[in-house]
């Protein structure tokens, strides 16, 4: 018991540690990836069409914010948001670099904001993470102290086990779901780039 009690803390220990295996800057403590955190993505990173300003008042067109949220969405296939952004602009007529450029405007709003939403629930879950590593650690401590106790209690070790390892299951499982959703800011920049280039390419 006691060489399965000194493994679990360890493991928990080296899984609280692996979200600060990387120099992290203020406001990154309960960063929970291994992938540096990135707030924002540029314009400039994914853009190199017309300026975006005044292409704001996208959302003052319902046609417009439909569209946007269709091509936006990530369970809509790159192929099927290639011919709603061609069929788009050919409906533009003269102000096809206007409405693709505000297109383009929209598309990057909805997939900047789902982004920072998804950095905000990594911060979340990492800082649970956090609380679960350190309460593995005092379940560990206290079933080690009732343990060198001179006079054991038996129900006590048993339950302090129990319990222990129900935690220790549950830390597991959400390391192990972590590393898929950790892609999740890193798949919403892949899908604005492409869109991006989808949206220049119209253009031109």
């Amino acid at each position: 018991m006691k060489t399965y009690l000194s493994v679990a803390l360890a493991f928990a220990l080296s899984c609280a540690g692996a979200a600060h295996a990387q120099p992290q800057a203020a406001g990154q403590s309960d960063w929970p990836c291994r992938q540096v955190k990135v707030q924002s993505v540029a314009v400039a990173g994914v853009w190199t069409g017309p300026s975006l300003d005044g292409a704001k008042a996208w959302r003052e067109e319902s046609a417009l914010t439909d569209l946007v949220a269709r091509v936006s969405a990530r369970r809509t296939p790159l192929e099927t948001a290639q011919k709603l952004v061609s069929d788009f602009a050919a409906a533009a007529g003269a102000e096809r670099k206007e409405r693709l450029t505000a297109l383009f405007a929209g598309v990057y709003d909805t997939l900047e904001a789902e982004r920072r939403e998804v950095l905000s629930g990594l911060d979340r879950y990492g800082a649970k993470q956090k609380l679960l590593a350190e309460r593995l650690r005092e379940e560990t401590q206290a079933m080690r102290a009732e343990q060198d106790k001179p006079t054991q209690d038996a129900q006590k070790i048993k339950d302090a086990s129990e319990a222990l390892q129900w935690d220790l299951r549950i830390f597991d499982e959400r390391r192990r779901a972590l590393s898929y959703v950790c892609e999740t800011p890193a798949l919403i920049e892949q899908r604005l780039g492409a869109l991006a280039r989808l949206i220049e390419a119209a253009i031109d």
